[in-house]
């Protein structure tokens, strides 16, 4: 089957009622709110509800939306908004990363120039099957999942904008079909040099060919960093990129934005995982190009990883990708040098001054976020055979760890793919339901039944939970679009909903949490979503379970208190439920 060719028939995003929307929302923030928060809540859902309330038409035009057949999915219109609508940094903020496993395809350790070739040419390879659509399309469970987002790997660019960014990308009205670039740009202190990965004629150079040309990049001298600008908020960026065009920098940008991806080139070597880690979510902007969908980083001892733009991107994507990139045969052979040629900003002292000054806000923001990386004495296999879901295992340990740490449960988030439907991305779950509160209560009891009954109870809840936001029935993102749909037609009455303080409570993180488990990933991680949140990439699998947690600098004695609880959490769930065998 041609990867794109099933699409059209995946069912569409279920859109629910209205009404079974709002009284989901109602119950599913019931547990994070006081008796006072959840009256005035509910009066607010009553209000959403009344005959007079602008809902009932904005929800209206949105199934009248969703039923024109030029329309994939209602979210779509969301997606864009949510994530080209954010007016912060992208870069620490919103974009992600993957610490690679430190061996290539065979178990060898290469050198930096080496395995940046290899996985280059790898990467081009892989989007051959996606143009040829040879790629096979990923299943689960033997039903077809949505393989829209693999047209947004290569040569596809955020482009900053002011009141709201764009995305530059092949498969586009204005880009019809895949990409036809041959390049990719290498970055390497700080400077931004073109380099052919696919030869005049259209085959894609070997890896040792990349290699060589790889060798003249490095021999390049430092460039002015121009990438820094894209850690900007975004609007800000967007008026340093007019200033960039302004003094004649459009040819420039354009390779840059039209290249397949980036090669990230660094003259260190971290000292360990947490460090790689943590250059691979931010690093040094100088030596970024954050808009870029997919950025390839190699450090100088053959360490590798990614980061990710995630407008168009999410983790099950970028995931698959890299199971292909890191387990396919080394390309060898030939003697070409591909084309190498040095993209040189022009720059006055304003725009000088601007690239410095860029690089060191980011840097002090960077050094305002605390992390963490943790490998537990726990995986998957041990999980099922304590009869629990992983996933459930893994998030019932986050709410009692994050009990004991902070003296309470919080607002969590966890994201729920649904790739199952056409153009499918992730739902919005939260985690937080009346069996985890009472289950962290109970934990605080003597008798051990009535613990293993409450973790049992909340577990079960948990995976029922999940199943609902894996069929598209997650409240938050059918709100939410109703909202920005009323913003979009230029406002009106507004909604007590979106004041109540379930919306407020709900959506203010205390835990951000989302798996993408491979057995050729080391840690993936992305930074805090509010100033008291921890953020928690974590994968548990058949035979380990490691996560990457990240928080304000400003709270980050909560964020240590959290990861010195969790092995021991670990510890007393997995000895409850071994006894209640």
């Amino acid at each position: 089957m041609p990867t794109f060719a099933h699409e059209d028939q995946l069912p569409r995003v279920p859109l629910p009622p209205l009404e079974e929307t709002a009284e989901r929302f109602l119950a599913w923030s019931a547990p994070l709110l006081s008796e006072q928060e959840r009256a005035a809540t509910a009066a607010a859902v009553a209000a959403l509800l009344a005959p007079d309330s602008p809902a009932h038409a904005l929800h209206a035009d949105l199934v009248a939306h969703d039923a024109r057949p030029d329309v994939a999915s209602w979210l779509d219109d969301f997606w864009r908004d949510r994530y080209l609508g954010r007016r912060d940094r992208i870069a620490l903020n919103a974009n992600f990363f993957f610490l690679f496993q430190d061996a290539g395809p065979w178990g060898e350790r290469l050198g930096q120039i080496e395995r940046a070739a290899q996985l280059t040419a790898a990467a081009v390879a892989f989007k051959a099957r996606i143009d040829d659509e040879s790629l096979p399309v990923a299943q689960q469970r033997g039903r077809p999942l949505s393989m829209h987002q693999f047209r947004f790997l290569f040569s596809a660019t955020r482009i900053p904008g002011d009141p709201r960014d764009t995305s530059r990308n092949p498969y586009s009205d204005e880009w019809p079909g895949p990409s036809r670039e041959r390049h990719v740009v290498v970055l390497h202190r700080g400077a931004a040099v073109r380099l052919d990965v696919i030869d005049p004629d259209g085959r894609p150079y070997t890896a040792e060919e990349i290699a060589a040309g790889l060798r003249l990049v490095a021999q390049e001298a430092p460039g002015d960093g121009v990438g820094a600008l894209t850690s900007k908020a975004r609007a800000e960026w967007a008026a340093s990129r007019a200033a960039l065009l302004d003094a004649g920098n459009a040819d420039v940008l354009d390779e840059i934005e039209r290249a397949l991806f980036c090669v990230v080139l660094e003259d260190d070597a971290p000292d360990d995982a947490l460090a790689a880690s943590d250059r691979l979510l931010h690093g040094d902007a100088a030596n970024r190009w954050f808009d870029k969908a997919v950025s390839l980083v190699v450090f100088a001892d053959g360490r590798a990883g990614i980061n990710g733009e995630h407008c168009n991107l999410d983790g099950t994507t970028i995931v698959a990708f890299l199971d292909e990139i890191l387990t396919a045969a080394p390309t060898t052979g030939g003697d070409a040098v591909p084309a190498v040629r040095r993209l040189d900003f022009a720059l006055d002292d304003a725009l000088r001054a601007d690239v410095v000054d860029a690089r060191t806000a980011f840097a002090e923001y960077a050094a305002a976020t605390a992390t963490r990386t943790l490998s537990l004495d726990f995986d998957a296999e041990r999980a099922k055979a304590l009869k629990c879901s992983p996933d459930a295992f893994a998030q019932m340990a986050f709410q009692l760890a994050h009990r004991r740490a902070k003296g309470h449960v919080g607002a969590t988030y966890e994201s729920i793919a649904t790739r199952a439907f056409r153009h499918g991305r992730t739902e919005a779950m939260r985690v937080v339901t009346p069996e985890v509160v009472a289950f962290v209560e109970a934990m605080d009891q003597p008798d051990l039944d009535a613990r293993r009954a409450a973790f049992r109870a909340a577990a079960e809840a948990h995976v029922a939970r999940a199943k609902e936001c894996q069929a598209g029935l997650a409240p938050e993102q059918h709100l939410w679009e109703l909202q920005l749909r009323q913003k979009r037609q230029g406002g009106g009455q507004p909604m007590a909903l979106f004041d109540s303080p379930a919306w407020r409570i709900v959506r203010d993180d205390h835990l951000s949490t989302s798996a993408v488990p491979s057995p050729l990933i080391r840690y993936f991680g992305f930074g805090s979503t509010s100033e008291k949140c921890i953020g928690v990439g974590y994968a548990m699998m058949p035979d380990r379970f490691d996560l990457y947690l990240s928080t304000p600098a400003s709270v980050a004695e909560q964020m240590e208190v959290f990861a010195r609880e969790l092995p021991a959490v670990v510890r007393e769930l997995e000895e409850l439920l071994t006894d209640g065998r």
